[in-house]
């Protein structure tokens, strides 16, 4: 959940989730509250699948879509200010896990981080992989390294003038799957998604690549070659160009820019349960990549683990072993759009496709 605001203008852009989407009564209580408190809001313009050479089908609205009041990172930053129980440490990186006296040792670099009773991973990819390796958590370790991750470029582009959009006024849209492009597989209007009030100023635009355009292009990210930032951000606005039906060449050029680089960006398997953990290490993994690639799942992750931490710790672990959750489960491909899952957004795409199927019957 990445916001980025680009100051004096101000720009902003949702650079990662874009928005999401509700199918779970858990994850609904949850989100009811963040509307009461203002948190965030539903995203009331248009959505849908724009076809390569700018055929645009609106999805039907009965589906409920939120985003972040400010954008997306903010949402994630206010969960810390609503409660009194998670003391977070900043700037920290715990380099090694010790198992010592029944108790975790974290250090970072030597320097001693705190002994905890239970530890949770809740990230993944190459750092987690490397933490884990010497922990003696076999087990947890074995599971993590199973995980596959695809990679996604965001490019962020603020034009001075509204993009020529397909169907003009009438299906003007704020957010599009795109299909058929290489380059691109979503692009949203975050100055329409999150200004609404803002009648002039820069447009600002979020350009999210295909899972194979960021595979083909992947490099490290932390620190990205001028030479493949200036290619790919010349591939996805040529993507951009092909998307809307426009000449190649023929979009005006943005007056901002800027390229990233999502190199452990989504999930592509899972175990497909809502968390992992090793009672007799007293580790637990959580994370949306255990049930899908949503902020619902990611949110139902947290919980599922939460509770069942505390069912352990309140068991006194007198048998462990009844504990252990997802420790041996197999991996299998996740379905899903390249930029995630949006539970309840396939029933609308199928709900469209067939509108349309009808129409052209009759």
């Amino acid at each position: 959940m990445g916001t980025r605001i680009i100051d004096p203008w101000p720009l902003i852009f949702d650079h990662a989730a874009q928005f999401f989407t509700v199918n779970d009564s858990r994850f609904a209580e949850l989100v009811d509250c963040w509307l009461e408190k203002g948190l965030i809001q539903e995203w009331q313009g248009i959505i849908g699948e724009l076809d390569v050479g700018g055929l645009f089908s609106p999805f039907p609205s009965s589906l409920r879509r939120y985003v972040g009041v400010n954008g997306m990172r903010p949402l994630a930053d206010s969960l810390l200010s609503e409660t009194c129980m998670v003391n977070v440490v900043r700037p920290c990186w715990i380099s090694k896990l010790e198992p010592f006296n029944g108790m975790w040792h974290l250090s970072e670099n030597g320097k001693p981080c705190g002994e905890f009773d239970a530890i949770v991973i809740a990230h993944n990819g190459k750092c987690a992989n490397r933490l884990l390796a010497t922990s003696g958590l076999p087990l947890i370790a074995r599971q993590m390294k199973r995980l596959e991750l695809s990679s996604i470029w965001a490019l962020l582009a603020a034009f001075e003038d509204p993009l020529p959009l397909p169907g003009g006024a009438v299906t003007s849209f704020e957010g599009a799957f795109v299909k058929g492009v290489d380059s691109v597989s979503w692009m949203a209007n975050n100055t329409k998604k999150l200004l609404r009030s803002q009648s002039s100023g820069p447009h600002c635009w979020t350009f999210l690549s295909t899972a194979a355009y960021g595979k083909r292009n992947k490099v490290p990210q932390e620190n990205i070659p001028t030479a493949t930032a200036e290619k790919v951000k010349a591939g996805m606005l040529e993507g951009v160009e092909a998307a809307l039906g426009l000449s190649k060449g023929s979009l005006k050029k943005p007056l901002y820019t800027r390229v990233q680089l999502w190199g452990a960006a989504l999930p592509t398997n899972t175990p497909g349960i809502p968390c992992i953990f090793d009672p007799q290490g007293r580790a637990g993994i959580c994370g949306d990549w255990l049930l899908g690639s949503s902020i619902e799942s990611a949110a139902l992750s947290g919980m599922s683990l939460a509770n069942h931490i505390a069912d352990y710790f309140q068991s006194g672990g007198a048998h462990p072993e009844e504990f252990a959750v997802g420790l041996q489960n197999e991996f299998q491909p996740l379905e899903g759009h390249d930029v995630g899952q949006f539970p309840g957004l396939e029933s609308e795409k199928k709900q469209m496709n067939e509108a349309r199927a009808y129409q052209l019957a009759s």
